[in-house]
């Protein structure tokens, strides 16, 4: 179990470096998706930094629980308002993530001492 807790700490980590930076760096004309969704460029820049805050608080065994709380009510956030936008192909993307935060919060931390 600790193998499989340490694998989804890994695919978690790159995935949120990836698309917080991604987040951060966007063009204007790209962000044009979130802006369809009602999220403007200053609250796609706090999203983010959220979801950078993600990959590191996952890493440490404090923060693990705090940081995958946050990744599932990012997650949830996006799925939600792709509903009210209306995007239902979008919002069901969305679903096969949501388990994930909530899986490693089963699972524990790896390293830890229990």
């Amino acid at each position: 179990m600790k193998i499989i807790s340490g694998i989804l700490i890994l695919i978690t980590v790159f995935f949120s470096f990836r698309h917080g930076w991604g987040a951060l760096t966007m063009k204007y004309n790209e962000s044009e998706a979130f802006s369809k969704l009602g999220i403007s460029k200053p609250v796609l820049r706090v999203v983010g930094v959220l979801t950078l805050l993600v990959g590191v608080f996952v890493l440490f065994p404090d923060t693990f629980f705090a940081g995958n709380v946050l990744n599932a009510v990012l997650i949830l956030s996006i799925l939600v308002l792709q509903l009210r936008a209306g995007n239902l192909k979008a919002a069901l993307i969305e679903i096969p993530f949501l388990p994930l935060p909530l899986v490693m919060i089963w699972l524990g931390y790896p390293l830890g001492n229990s």
